[in-house]
């Protein structure tokens, strides 16, 4: 498959210009790029939702290409699968063939011939035995097989994102495009994922930010100011070609700035020149060197600041010289205010022991043991459903005086009252759907008995990354993931808490972003408890590891 997409917009934004890239056979590649560069735009091109563009999609005859959808419209009524099946290649019609034909195919050769050729097509594809496969990949990813037969409609967010990445791997194409498919597993679900990418016999194509997932790939393609680059091999080989790329780009620009400077000066030192010569021939040449030094001014200024980002630990090998011009030029990132003191005190802010807690007179887990003090790192890790949500939210009503939705069957659970709180959770308040992000952030001010200005709201979406004039009247609703993600940043930082419980913090944050939020925390001075599968960012926060649940 060859993709060569010479311009794609969106109104007065280009998102594309001569992007170009190719999947081989068999071949297992990363698609990165920053929130908004148009990653799942481009699987929409591939799969021929999108046909806004100039340029065009080759892909040879007889290639099956799968992707995962984005939205249900019209599967609603489906169980999941029926979904699962009706999308499988060829499924839909052999089993039509199978169910019909000993109805009327009576001593048809041609019929008879049909419907054994049939039967041999489903046996090789496995669909004699696709219903119990489903299921162990219902297991897998720790949804119940139960689920198998309910309505997509009823099916949360999750667990449609979980029903696409099955049928996808079920369907054994000779493409598969997945979109994030690792956000929300638990560490257990992500390993099954990453054993299927390893044996898999189609290409994958996989847009994620999970370097866990990158660890594996054959080559990352990376979408960046409207095109591709790629890099051959897996993410740390992608931090090493990327550092040693951008840092001969970075040096470039430089020369390419002073050389503008320098021409600048040049010009109006001409100007000058030819403004107090008498002579014509003196004249005619400072005019020359003035007009050759302008066109050139001219060309250099048209050419477009490239995107510079290394990873940090890279950036902290550079020279001194490339890294005063690397900080200079780099691209801009979110800017995460976290407290941090000098002065750290060692109280005590959570304590739990022999807590156990569940639902329904069902515990989820016991004999929970932990102390957690001012500027001290705590992991819960456990399966999804082990109860660890279930834990912060019973901290969180504590903190609140508010009562807990679970229910405690034995132990204590003490935290410190008046203590300031910052929630990073999975899904958004569903107070803020119907809200602009501007008056969103207005209500999150509020609540926190903060100053409210124009200044300070706009301010705050500067620095993560919005843009406060287009974006402040956008809807939370229609936020990005990302966007969601980093509005969902501000609302746990913007009181300087002391104390911060962060749900899977990583999902949805481009690679940059992550690496700002690790620095960010690593200095934070307060207290953290925070849950995450992702095992680069559990490295970085590192900390005492709780297990929850069996």
């Amino acid at each position: 498959m060859s993709v060569n997409v010479s311009e794609k917009s969106f109104g007065d934004k280009q998102l594309y210009h001569d992007l170009t890239f190719a999947i081989q056979p068999n071949e297992k590649v990363g698609l990165i790029g920053r929130n908004g560069t148009g990653k799942s735009t481009l699987f929409n091109i591939i799969v021929g939702d999108d046909k806004d563009y100039q340029g065009e999609v080759y892909v040879k005859r007889g290639t099956t290409v799968i992707s995962s959808r984005q939205e249900h419209h019209g599967h609603e009524q489906k169980t999941a699968l029926e979904y699962i099946q009706g999308d499988l290649p060829e499924y839909s019609k052999l089993t039509n063939i199978i169910d019909t034909y000993p109805d009327h195919m009576g001593a048809d050769t041609v019929k008879i011939q049909r419907y054994s050729e049939a039967l041999d097509r489903f046996g090789q594809l496995g669909y004699f035995q696709i219903e119990d496969e489903i299921g162990q990949a219902f297991d897998d990813y720790q949804i119940s097989k139960a689920k198998m037969h309910s309505k997509m409609a009823d099916l949360s967010g999750g667990q449609k994102r979980m029903v696409e990445l099955i049928k996808v791997q079920r369907s054994r194409g000779d493409i598969a495009l997945i979109d994030e498919p690792t956000n929300h597993m638990d560490y257990v679900a992500k390993q099954s994922f990453v054993k299927w990418l390893n044996a898999a016999k189609e290409a994958v194509v996989v847009i994620t930010h999970d370097r866990d997932v990158l660890g594996v790939v054959d080559r990352i393609i990376e979408v960046r100011d409207g095109k591709a680059f790629a890099f051959k091999g897996n993410y740390n080989h992608y931090l090493k070609i990327n550092a040693n790329q951008i840092t001969s780009q970075v040096n470039e620009y430089d020369l390419i700035q002073r050389r503008i400077r320098n021409l600048t000066e040049d010009v109006i030192r001409f100007r000058r020149l030819k403004e107090r010569a008498h002579d014509p021939g003196t004249i005619k040449r400072f005019k020359s060197q003035e007009e050759q030094g302008e066109a050139e001014l001219e060309r250099l200024s048209k050419a477009e600041k490239p995107s510079f980002w290394i990873d940090q630990d890279s950036v902290g090998e550079l020279n001194p010289k490339m890294t005063t011009a690397y900080q200079k030029y780099k691209a801009q990132n979110i800017k995460v205010s976290a407290k941090t003191s000098d002065n750290q005190s060692s109280r005590l802010l959570v304590q739990a022991q022999g807590l156990s807690l569940g639902y329904d007179g069902k515990p989820l887990f016991s004999e929970v043991d932990f102390a957690l003090h001012e500027g001290e790192r705590i992991r819960l890790h456990g399966r999804n459903g082990a109860g660890k949500t279930t834990l912060v939210d019973a901290i969180v009503a504590k903190v609140k005086a508010t009562n807990p939705t679970s229910t405690q069957f034995s132990g204590h659970l003490i935290v410190e009252r008046d203590i300031n709180l910052g929630l990073y959770e999975q899904e958004i308040d569903g107070r803020f759907l119907p809200m602009t992000l501007y008056e969103a952030l207005e209500l999150v001010l509020d609540e926190h008995n903060l100053p409210i200005s124009d200044q300070h709201i706009r301010m705050l979406l500067s620095n993560y990354l919005f843009n406060p004039h287009t974006d402040a009247d956008m809807p939370v609703a229609r936020l990005s993931g990302g966007q969601k993600a980093r509005f969902q940043l501000i609302r746990m930082l913007v009181n300087q808490p002391q104390l911060l419980i962060l749900d899977e913090p990583t999902n949805h944050l481009d690679l940059p972003s992550i690496e700002e939020l690790e620095s960010a925390l690593s200095n934070y001075s307060g207290a953290v408890i925070y849950i995450s599968h992702d095992s680069f960012f559990a490295g970085k926060l590192a900390g005492k590891q709780i297990a929850i649940g069996a």
